[in-house]
Formats: C-alpha cells, structure tokens, sequence
C-alpha cells in the first residue's frame, strides 16, 4: 500500500555516522593534564625579552648618569687622569692659535724631544689619538739625533676640545633643558629659590637676559682647511721650518690641503698606514649606549683597539687614550672632525702635484691581506715615493716604535740638510706695549737692574713663555702649565 514511506530510514543512518565522530573528541582527555607546561613555556621568550629591554634601560641610565656626573670642569678633569698623563702635558707646551677671525683662539698642545739643532720631524697624528701616543717615537727618533714635535690636534688630547660661542634665545624644549641643567652646573639646584628667599621674588628678569644671550661652549669642529691653519701657525710660531712632515692614519685627509698649500715649509712626508678614514670606527663613538660602554669600559675599549688598530697596544697606554677621548667633549670633538676629513681629494693628483718633494711610504705587512692591497695602491699613486713595509700593526707607532723610527731617521737624514733660518719669535703686540711703556716711564729698568742679578733678558723671557701663545690650559697656577 504506502509502505514505500518507510525508505527515509538511510537518512538516520548518515545521522548516525556523525554521532559516533563526535564520540572520539573525548578520547584527548588524557592528554590535558600533560600539556599545561608547554604553554608556560611559551611565555618564556616575552620574559626574556622583558628582562633584557629591562637590562638594557638600567645600563643606559647607567652610563648617561655617570656621564653627567663625570667633571666638566678642566682642573678637575685634569687632576683625575694618571699620572703618565699628567707628566707628558708638564712636559709640553700650549700654543693659541686663531683659526677664525671673529672667534676665540684655540689652545694646542706640543711635545718636543730631541736637538733643536737637528732636522725638525712634525708628527700629525690621526683621528682618536693624540701625542700622547707618539712619545715612545719621538724618543726613538730623539735617540736618532732628530728633533721631534707632536702636535694635539684641536679636538684631541690636550688641546682644546670645545669653543666658546655666543648664542641668542633657547631653541624648543630640549635647548630649554639643555640651559637648566647648564645653569644648575654653574650656580647650583638652589639658586632660584634662594634668590626667591633673599628678594622675595622669582628672578625672572635675571633668568630671561640670561637665556636671551648667552655664551655656551660647542665642541671643536673643524675642517682641513682650519687644521691647515693649525699646523702652519704651530710650525711658524716655534720657528720649525722647513719640517719633515709625519702624517699617520687619517692625518693625510686633514693635512693634505696643508701640504700643497704650504709646500715651502714641508721639506718631506711620510706616510704611515693613512687612509680616508682612519683605523679607529668613529662609529663606535656615535651610537648611543655603544659609545657609553666603549668609552665606560677599559676591556671594551682596548677590544675595540685591538681588532681595528693595534694587537701590541699596552694597556695602560690605551687607558690613558681611553680617558683622553672621553673627557671634556673629547667624544664628540673627534666624531665632528671625523665628518669633516677631507676623503675626496684624488691621491694620483695630489702626488703629482708634489712631485718634487722627497716622500716616503711605510705599511704594515701583516694586518690584513685587504690593507696589504690598499698599500699596493697607495704605492702605485705616488710612484715617486720610497715604500717600505714594517711588522707592527694600523697603529704602528704603537707595535713597532723603534722600527719606524729607524725608517723615518734614515730617510730624513739621507736628505740634505735643511737650511733653516733661526729667527726669534716676535713679542706678542700687547706685551712690547707694556715694556714700551715701562722702558719709558724707567721704572722697569731699575727695578730690572737691582734685582735680576745679572739675569738681563729675564722680563723677555717672561713675556715670550707666559704671553699670547703659551697659555695655561687648566688653571693649574703659573707657569707654562700652571705647575
């Protein structure tokens, strides 16, 4: 009859199917209790991460703490640094020198050993380093029967590594800052309030002629034609020419102008090891955190030294180097100086251009098959140029200071001698004026005659160490060095 109806029976059987699929959800049930440790493992890379960012942080403010801490003032800079230090700047002595017409003369800072009577050698050193770090050279050469002079470039060691500029008005938020923590250096965190205590009132007045014109000090930042200028005001002022110019690391790229403009006081050059930019990563000492921990940390540092530049460097005299870099804006001193080295200039042409003067070359053999190379090319520019290699490393003055002490005497005192002209320097203006006036008036003469005993050029000599160009850089007393 109608039985057919009864067909839709396979309709529940697919239903069925279902129901024994869902049966086998179950069965994982074991398994949860063994998996709740897994996912605590899961979170422990947020933690790590957490805790490093954390790490992190906390050294950052480390060292910017540190940093602000560290003396900014030049004695008490100077009396925190070892003792080596402290002898070679007694040992020298500071010239000003004006690099700008409208701008305060920068101090420089010489080393001499040897006979003044001998052939004149000027070291130039490069970027990072300083005199300080030629003195086992000078000695060498000095033994040699040369006479040697380092100079501190501007930026670097001893000499003046930050210039006094005029500025008007405060520029956003963080020149606002800059002033306030400036101002809290030179008076003190009270000195608004006490002034609020003693008038009553808030010194606004006093506070916005102050912020309106100012005088703050900028790291030096100077280009190859300023350190030109450095090089022939040190070497005119102390009578050295014609020199026998030393130029290490990147010295070419900031002397090189020098040399082609200034020929007729060069009377030849060595080159050891330059290249555009030197051996120390100037990097390093700009990205922050990686310049607090390299400049903070010895072992850092002297690591930092001994891939890039020197394995023999000891490590007394890289902390000394260390310090010198990290004090009074040194850091950022060289960073800026590093910016402004003169790379561009086409070696070929430069040697051509100076194809009489004598020059020499020297390399090192065993740093890197790459600076093997670059010496290889270096030599191929300047064809006219004898080329020697030596054993020690990029900063050979460093590795091998006897040995590139031999080459330098032996090429320097292979050449004629130089016909020097021995002239006295001049008084500065303002000091003759003062004996002028005194010579007149006749009180300087008896009061030099009765009681210099003899002495009769003591007031000169006075006048020529303590005047114009040699200057007491730390306010350490009298004397060229305030001892």
């Amino acid at each position: 009859m109608a039985i057919i109806t009864e067909e839709p029976e396979p309709e529940p059987q697919h239903q069925q199917p279902h129901k024994p699929k869902s049966k086998p959800k179950p069965k994982p049930k074991p398994k949860p209790p063994s998996s709740p440790p897994p996912p605590n493992n899961d979170n422990n890379p947020f933690s790590f991460w957490f805790y490093f960012t954390l790490s992190v942080s906390l050294l950052t403010l480390f060292f910017v703490f540190t940093s602000f801490h560290s003396p900014r003032d030049g004695k008490a800079w100077f009396l925190t640094l070892p003792t080596s230090l402290r002898h070679h700047y007694s040992d020298g002595r500071t010239i000003k020198v004006q690099t700008h017409p409208n701008e305060a003369p920068i101090q420089v800072f010489t080393f001499q050993e040897g006979p003044t009577s001998s052939e004149n050698v000027v070291i130039v050193h490069g970027l990072g380093l300083s005199s300080y770090s030629y003195r086992q050279l000078a000695k060498s050469l000095a033994a040699k029967g040369v006479h040697v002079t380092t100079v501190d470039l501007p930026g670097h060691g001893f000499s003046d590594k930050s210039v006094e500029v005029s500025v008007e008005g405060v520029d956003g938020v963080l020149g606002r800052f800059q002033y306030v923590y400036s101002e809290i250096q030179e008076k003190g965190i009270f000195w608004a309030f006490d002034q609020m205590v003693e008038t009553g009132q808030i010194p606004y007045e006093e506070i916005q002629a102050r912020m309106s014109k100012r005088k703050v000090r900028k790291p030096v930042d100077l280009g190859p034609q300023e350190m030109g200028k450095v090089l022939g005001e040190v070497i005119d002022s102390m009578g050295l020419a014609p020199v026998h110019l030393v130029l290490h690391d990147s010295a070419l790229g900031l002397s090189a102008d020098f040399v082609s403009e200034r020929a007729e006081l060069v009377r030849s050059v060595t080159l050891i090891d330059t290249a555009s930019h030197g051996a120390f990563p100037l990097w390093v000492l700009e990205v922050p955190v990686v310049r607090e921990v390299v400049l903070g940390v010895s072992f850092v540092y002297a690591k930092v030294v001994d891939l890039c530049c020197s394995k023999r460097a000891g490590v007394a005299d890289l902390d000394a180097l260390r310090l010198l870099l990290k004090g009074m804006d040194g850091r950022r001193a060289v960073v800026n100086v590093g910016k402004r080295v003169n790379s561009s200039f086409e070696l070929a042409e430069w040697g051509e251009a100076l194809k009489g003067m004598p020059m020499q070359v020297l390399w090192s053999a065993g740093w890197s098959q790459e600076w093997s190379q670059e010496g290889d090319r270096v030599a191929s520019a300047l064809p006219q140029a004898g080329f020697v290699t030596h054993s020690g490393g990029r900063w050979a003055q460093e590795d091998a200071a006897v040995e590139i002490a031999d080459k330098i005497s032996q090429f320097v005192l292979s050449l004629p001698k130089s016909g020097r002209k021995v002239e006295q320097e001049s008084i500065p203006e303002h000091i003759q004026k003062m004996l002028d006036e005194a010579k007149s008036s006749g009180h300087d003469h008896h009061h030099h005659h009765s009681h210099d005993h003899g002495h009769g050029h003591d007031h000169y000599d006075d006048a020529h160490i303590h005047g114009a160009n040699y200057m007491d850089a730390y306010g350490l007393g009298d004397g060229p060095h305030g001892w």
